[in-house]
């Protein structure tokens, strides 16, 4: 059969072997833990406590702040320091929650959040998704009760579990299914059963034979889902080409997935909803892969969030080399290169990339060749190399006219590009720049 995919798209290098047969470890944090109060999509957390309040793991600290929010919880126990800015992957500074850590670990009665599934309406499931402070956990950070609550439910009829992991490195997302299948499916069945007319599709790129074999025998005898092997390719497990991929049906910048009656959810968030309906706990963990040629050994970790960045990179024995050339939170295509490691691990922290030598950064970049690379490889079926030509020049109407909105910033133009154009880069910020022109 042939395999799912879509048009475009490249094949780096995927250097997965570094840790894909790393078993989950789990992480506890030795020091404070921060907390920052935007770590999703929308309006920030409200913080509801104070400096020198105890807290236990699993207790919220901040609520949503508005319908696109999301609550936050404790990973650890011990007491409020302060409420303060503090650094962030993104370089910026976010006023966020220290706790110091007692290294107890103390947790809530978890058992009083549980309530027979059978027994629960539809809303009821989704506002303990809200209070859990679910997101999307590939990066985005979507609140994941806002996904689920779309205009016409009655439309929904795909719940797509991306399970591609299409970013090269990234391990994270197949130990969980290879470790949790099962957390995979009923939390899956959860999410399917929100929607009348909805079935499951758990995609799997087919370089993980293993998860696909393993997952298609734990769901032969259930008639609502099916898992499909898409091929191997980047930007696989981008929303709109997992849903062409295995829908066939096409979305636009103006549209969502619910327009074309799909909802995607990465596979740690459906297992956070698994452990939010099923063992009363809250989202306060995640797992993260610590990789690359720059560490002494890679892991993958289940770490608390609000972990500082530093001790996990000691805890794989730290760096090999001096001075590393990068090191990305998330993956080396849409990732973030990072300045400090004195940051915290976030809801959508899902890798820490430790590399040698910054392969990127070093080279100059040259005029276009006129090669068509970039065109040939665009998922946005656009064409780059224009559209950064007119995003330099400062030709927004241009800009729009040759659907600048329709492209998704996954690099690929910039990975190819043999001029070593930063093409993403500056198709980005015009983007950000149309974007905050609509908001005012």
């Amino acid at each position: 059969m042939a395999l799912l995919t879509f048009l475009g798209g490249i094949h780096p290098y995927d250097g997965k072997d570094l840790s894909k047969d790393k078993q989950i470890v789990d992480y506890l944090p030795k020091g404070e833990c921060v907390y920052p109060l935007s770590q999703h999509i929308g309006a920030p957390a409200v913080p509801i406590v104070k400096k020198g309040d105890e807290v236990l793991v699993g207790q919220k600290i901040a609520e949503a702040g508005g319908f696109v929010s999301a609550n936050i919880h404790s990973g650890v126990s011990g007491i409020v320091k302060a409420i303060e800015p503090r650094m962030t992957v993104s370089g910026t500074k976010v006023n966020s929650i220290i706790i110091d850590n007692d290294g107890k670990f103390t947790e809530v009665d978890f058992s009083k959040n549980i309530k027979p599934l059978e027994t629960m309406y539809r809303e009821d499931v989704k506002e303990v998704i809200k209070e859990a402070g679910i997101v999307g956990m590939g990066g985005a950070g979507f609140p994941t009760h806002v996904k689920l609550s779309p205009k016409n439910e009655n439309d929904i009829d795909t719940i797509i579990v991306n399970g591609a992991e299409c970013e090269p490195y990234l391990t994270s997302d197949y130990r969980r299914l290879i470790e949790t299948p099962n957390k995979v499916i009923a939390g899956l069945q959860i999410v399917v059963n929100l929607f009348d007319n909805a079935r499951g599709i758990i995609a799997i790129e087919d370089n993980k034979p293993d998860a696909i074999k393993l997952l298609r025998e734990l769901t032969a005898d259930i008639d609502n889902i099916t898992v499909n092997a898409v091929k191997t390719k980047y930007p696989q497990g981008a929303e709109r080409q997992l849903i062409y991929a295995n829908t066939g049906r096409e979305i636009n910048s103006s549209m969502l997935p619910a327009d074309a009656g799909c909802i995607v959810q990465n596979v740690d968030t459906i297992v956070a909803i698994y452990n939010a309906l099923i063992e009363g706990r809250p989202l306060y963990e995640r797992i993260v892969t610590v990789t690359g040629d720059a560490v002494t050994d890679t892991a993958n970790f289940r770490v608390r969030i609000g972990t500082n960045i530093r001790e996990l990179i000691d805890e794989v024995g730290g760096f090999n080399i001096a001075d590393p050339g990068k090191i990305i939170s998330g993956g080396p295509m849409m990732g973030k290169a990072l300045f400090t490691l004195d940051a915290p691990i976030v809801k959508g922290s899902s890798s820490l990339l430790c590399f040698r030598e910054d392969v990127v950064s070093d080279i100059e970049p040259s005029n276009c060749i006129r090669c068509g690379r970039c065109v040939e490889v665009c998922p946005g079926r656009v064409m780059p190399n224009h559209l950064a030509d007119l995003a330099e020049h400062g030709d927004i109407d241009n800009f729009l006219k040759y659907e600048g909105m329709e492209c998704c910033e996954c690099g690929c133009c910039s990975y190819v590009c043999p001029a070593k154009r930063h093409l993403t880069q500056i198709i980005s910020s015009t983007r950000k720049q149309v974007l905050a022109n609509r908001k005012k």
